[in-house]
């Protein structure tokens, strides 16, 4: 079992280990080492992308990060508070060999993350992360063998915003988006500023909120983990939609004109059926986790698309994505990836591609929407203090496979730690809301008497 290393990156409560400065500096050092053994052109100075969040706690960890970086010879280009996919673009853009988001996505303030990614802007496989965690935890990097005059350098790069708004909106070939009011909200978090000037610049009217970020009210009862804000203010102006980033804007939720939630299963379903219609839809394919409603599989099937389930996490719908040459895919909870313009889940891409299917096919957003019929479906996460391997746990795997025989193909349940949380998660789904409510109370008892 990995120990820095979750499902996405390192995550963690800042300044508690491993959200440390001391980590930050080893790993930064293990970071440079990896990619300098790797490096195919030896006589090149190794570069890193570096962004983050509106985290306080990001000043401390791109410090000590920065400062590992260099001191094995890597340079260091550092964007400041950018998005997470941003990081990933300029990666590319800047023609860099990694790039380092200082980020703990939806999660509060308190907490922060470290996300890596290869010189292609993908996540990097859970091989890699391993051989990168081993160089951290054994404590034998070192920067002896570095010459003073091979230390790195950061730099700051002025032009990194101007860069990813003009490849945003190159995304829908710059398509106007005049006639359109949207609330935005930015979550007090990483596209604070950058997002409002995108949607601005294509001529939409839009109107912000949680775009003053002060270090600590970053996803503060805002943004994609709470939609009706956006919601209720798109009802209270008549507007078109409201669009909710998280924390590092790599997923979004959607409200529409009455304020309804619409959430990654709806999005990635009407984008499907979209690009089915423009006959764009790479084999004819989605790809979603194991948490989408059994509504939106039926909804495809009915629609002719078929479906890939994976893993949870938006990296393993990458992965199939790209060993099966699938251009839609994501996760109900709003990372939705398009792999023609992106590496990874995007919010701001994510609803520009959404604006662009409402005007073009002239319908309202919950029109597009209402291709699907949930099942009653809830998903609870529960506070553990232990992670014990699930099957290991006999009275819990005893009543997963009392609830699953009950539910029959009616319903199911899945049970799972979080990966970036001390929290157990259990989905539900069944025919009847009753049937829920008593299986989660069972649930819930089990979890409270053995992993707590």
């Amino acid at each position: 079992m990995r120990k820095l290393f979750g499902t996405d990156g390192i995550r963690g409560k800042a300044n508690c280990y491993p959200i440390t400065p001391e980590v930050a500096l080893q790993l930064g050092k293990a970071i440079a080492c990896y990619f300098g053994n790797n490096n195919k052109n030896s006589q090149q100075r190794l570069k890193a992308v570096v962004g983050k969040d509106t985290r306080l706690s990001g000043y401390m960890l791109e410090t000590a990060l920065t400062s590992g970086l260099v001191s094995m010879g890597m340079d260091v280009l550092q964007i400041g508070p950018m998005p997470t996919p941003a990081v990933a673009h300029l990666i590319r853009s800047m023609n860099a060999d990694c790039g380092i988001m200082l980020t703990a996505s939806h999660n509060p303030a308190d907490d922060n993350g470290i996300k890596v990614f290869d010189c292609d802007g993908f996540k990097l496989p859970d091989e890699v992360e391993a051989e990168i965690e081993k160089m951290v935890l054994s404590g034998e990097i070192n920067s002896e063998h570095i010459n003073t005059s091979l230390i790195g350098k950061a730099y700051r790069i002025d032009d990194a915003k101007g860069r990813y708004i003009e490849y945003a909106k190159s995304v829908i070939k710059n398509r106007s988006l005049k006639g359109l009011k949207i609330v935005l909200d930015c979550a007090n978090g990483a596209a604070y500023n950058i997002a409002p000037a995108i949607f601005r610049e294509l001529g939409a009217e839009v109107v912000t909120m949680a775009t003053e970020p002060d270090g600590f009210n970053i996803n503060d009862k805002c943004g994609a983990m709470y939609p009706e804000s956006a919601g209720n203010l798109v009802k209270m102006l008549n507007a078109d939609c409201g669009i909710s980033f998280d924390g590092d804007a790599d997923r979004v939720i959607f409200t529409d004109c009455f304020g309804n939630v619409v959430n990654g299963d709806r999005i990635i379903g009407l984008c499907a059926i979209d690009a089915k219609k423009q006959q764009q839809l790479t084999n004819n394919t989605v790809v979603v986790t194991s948490m989408s409603n059994l509504g939106f599989v039926k909804a495809m099937q009915h629609n002719g698309i078929d479906v890939e389930i994976t893993d949870v996490g938006d990296r393993y719908v990458i992965e199939n994505m790209r060993e099966n040459n699938y251009c839609i895919g994501g996760e109900q909870s709003g990372h939705i990836i398009f792999m023609n313009y992106g590496t990874t889940g995007d919010g701001i891409i994510s609803a520009l591609n959404v604006l662009k299917i409402m005007l073009d096919n002239k319908k309202p957003l919950h029109e597009l929407a209402d291709f699907m019929v949930d099942y009653p479906q809830e998903i609870k996460s529960i506070d553990v203090n232990k992670k014990p391997p699930i099957d290991s746990v006999k009275p819990l795997i005893d009543v997963i496979k009392e609830c699953t025989e009950k539910l029959g193909n009616s319903g199911r349940v899945i049970v799972r730690y979080s990966g970036t949380e001390n929290k157990i998660r259990v989905l539900l789904e069944a025919a009847e809301q009753d049937h829920i409510d008593f299986w989660m109370n069972k649930f819930a008892a089990i979890i409270d008497e053995h992993l707590k």
